[in-house]
């Protein structure tokens, strides 16, 4: 069971926090304003928190230091941008995300190392591969054997800098693309893992959890 933190608990947060409680896991909610909560079912055992998302003090209160992921999914691009740099510059919290109303802004977020997720694309589950990437598994796409999957992986920050090939040699599995500042690219012969990157691999579904298990870790040094 880990902890999870969401700012915002407008009709997106609610939901995300009732399937991160329905899975196990212990939630707390953040919102400027107490009413929020009514979204909130009446057997939500999670924490309200009523403050500014981005105000340590509040994150404090929501035990943002024993957090597994952050997501910032409040009405203010800003206030979403600023909480998730503060959770994880000031908390170190491995996993954020944040919802963006302007698409156009995405790359600039996504310069300073914050996953976003624009609103015109948006769903919950799109968050929860970002936060809970386990969750990633069930894909985009499963050809009709059911053998193989087109699915997300959450990479180490190890792999920054690595070669796509490199990602492929030690994993088994085939890169089909990058999203990156917010739109899908192909890789080329000369394309290597950046910062802000989601990458998008091609799996066989029997060894999904050693992919996962590969490319959430530190890349193994070659020896000369």
């Amino acid at each position: 069971m880990a902890h999870f933190v969401i700012m915002g608990c407008g009709r997106v947060g609610a939901t995300l926090a009732h399937t991160l409680e329905d899975a196990g896991h212990s939630v707390a909610i953040i919102d400027q304003d107490d009413r929020a909560f009514r979204r909130l079912r009446s057997t939500f055992a999670g924490r309200k928190v009523t403050g500014v998302g981005f105000d340590r003090e509040t994150l404090k209160q929501a035990d943002i230091s024993e957090a597994y992921a952050f997501a910032a999914v409040s009405s203010g691009d800003n206030s979403n941008v600023l909480a998730t740099r503060v959770a994880r510059e000031t908390f170190h919290v491995p996993h954020v995300v944040a919802r963006i109303y302007d698409p156009g802004r995405a790359e600039i977020y996504q310069r300073l190392g914050i996953p976003t997720v624009a609103a015109v694309r948006w769903s919950a589950d799109q968050v929860l591969r970002r936060i809970l990437p386990e969750a990633s598994i069930s894909g985009d796409f499963r050809e009709p054997s059911g053998r193989l999957i087109l699915t997300e992986v959450p990479l180490h920050q190890g792999w920054i800098g690595r070669h796509i090939l490199d990602i492929e040699k030690a994993s088994g599995a085939r890169v089909a693309y990058l999203t990156r500042f917010g739109e899908g690219m192909l890789p080329t012969k000369d394309t290597s893992f950046q910062e802000g990157d989601t990458v998008h691999i091609m799996l066989d579904v029997a060894l999904s959890a050693e992919i996962s298990r590969v490319l959430a870790s530190t890349p193994v040094k070659e020896t000369e």
